[in-house]
């Protein structure tokens, strides 16, 4: 008999949003492990900045539940200040959720999202209806990565929405049954916090799919950005921002180093790298180009692109760049399409980073790690002689025996396996 877990994603297909991806790789392999699984998500209508992309839904099962909350309007709370999707639908979720537990038996509640004071409605329904709960860490909770930021670098009201999760993640953490994230940092920090004898602990990066690929093929992903078919296209697609500093200055001093008659051959892009509304983005990449004197031959477009249109880019461009942040418990969940577009790859990662154990396992790409933010002199030498090298290769393939355990069946698995030790 199936067991039953009801999954609070506020995000879901057709919406392109990061935090839901894990759900969306997991669900149509849950049955196959013996889970059934109902999402509980919020209607697209009060998504704001909303990314959509149907071809999401190409790969969803049929054999789901799927129950829609509302919102109080972002015009309305707007006015005290407040634009957050958690805290807009966090009482429907309360109360949906309520009514749904009161009628049906359900064995583990599973919050995979970034919307994280959801995230505080687990002990609430621990306690009245002796549900136990599992948290999806996907980005670190009460990050005190910018307490001795300079305020610039900060996010908007950021003292406010830090208390306020310091509050929360306090009275969150220790009751929840168990925790699965993407990062051992982020364990090791709660561990450090808290006292959490009781909770259960996994590390599981997101997964790759492959399947997107084949959809890829199928599909048509009209793209308005078009690359320089005379050059060489060097693609990166992704977040941007100051955590990412160092990396992208190394890559930008290695190209410095390249001769000038290759540099008027090439072009580098970054896309996507702002969470903000289209055309409200501020670009954090272009300004470091600048500085070096790279802005005519470096490209960064602020506004997120469907999910499928970023993988066709990523298929067409001559080698794709990876840039790492400097917070050692950042994980980059977007490196498996990297691998999967089979072109050649250039990656700048911490030491601490799971990317790196990812890229060695699967023998792939050309790796280039720091450990502090010191650039020196040998290091933009060996990523500027391997920017030359890789170029010019069309031939790359992934050994796919190698990739099997980052593969979105596996993970689905060894989280089922996590759940069956909770219930």
């Amino acid at each position: 008999m199936n067991k039953r877990v009801l999954i609070i994603s506020p995000n879901f297909p057709p919406n392109n949003s990061a935090d839901m991806h894990r759900v969306r790789q997991m669900l149509p392999y849950l049955a196959d492990n013996n889970w059934y699984a109902h999402v509980v998500t919020v209607k697209l209508k009060y998504i704001e900045n909303i990314n959509l992309d149907p071809f999401f839904e190409f790969d969803l099962p049929i054999n789901f539940g799927k129950t829609y909350v509302g919102s109080l309007p972002l015009k309305l709370t707007r006015c005290f200040g407040v634009g957050s999707l958690s805290l807009r639908t966090f009482f429907h979720y309360l109360f949906k959720v309520n009514s749904i537990l009161r009628k049906e038996k359900y064995d583990l509640v599973f919050f995979s999202t970034t919307s994280f004071h959801l995230l505080a409605l687990g002990p609430i329904w621990k306690r009245i209806f002796k549900v136990p709960f599992v948290i999806d860490i996907q980005d670190p909770w009460r990050s005190d990565y910018y307490i001795d930021k300079p305020k610039k670098e900060r996010p908007p009201k950021f003292l406010l929405n830090y208390s306020l999760d310091k509050l929360l993640e306090k009275f969150t953490v220790p009751k929840s049954n168990g925790i699965i994230s993407v990062s051992e940092k982020y364990i090791e920090t709660f561990k450090i916090r808290y006292k959490l004898s009781n909770v259960k602990f996994i590390v599981e990066p997101f997964s790759g799919v492959s399947n997107d690929f084949y959809i890829l093929e199928k599909i048509n992903t009209d793209t308005s950005i078009n690359f320089e078919k005379s050059k060489k296209n060097i693609v990166y697609v992704g977040r941007g921002g100051h955590d990412l500093a160092f990396a992208v200055s190394a890559f930008f001093r290695a190209v410095k180093l390249l001769p000038k008659e290759f540099l008027e051959k090439i072009h580098i892009w970054f896309i996507g790298t702002s969470y903000a509304p289209k055309g409200q983005g501020k670009k954090t990449i272009e300004p470091l180009a600048i500085g070096l004197g790279l802005e005519n031959i470096v490209t960064e477009i602020t506004d997120r692109i469907p999910y499928f249109e970023s993988l066709g880019l990523l298929k067409k461009a001559d080698l794709l760049f990876v840039p790492g942040s400097d917070d050692i418990g950042y994980t980059a969940s977007k490196i498996y399409p990297y691998i999967l577009a089979e072109k050649p790859l250039l990656t700048i990662f911490h030491e601490s980073s799971s990317v790196n154990t990812i890229l060695r396992h699967c023998d792939y790409g050309q790796r280039f790690i720091f450990s502090n933010e010191r650039l020196d002199d040998r290091f933009t030498e060996e990523i500027s002689k391997a920017i030359f090298e890789l170029i010019n290769v069309e031939n790359v393939k992934l050994d796919m025996d190698r990739f099997e355990r980052f593969s979105d069946k596996e993970m689905t698995k060894r989280i089922c396996c996590f759940f069956e030790s909770i219930v």
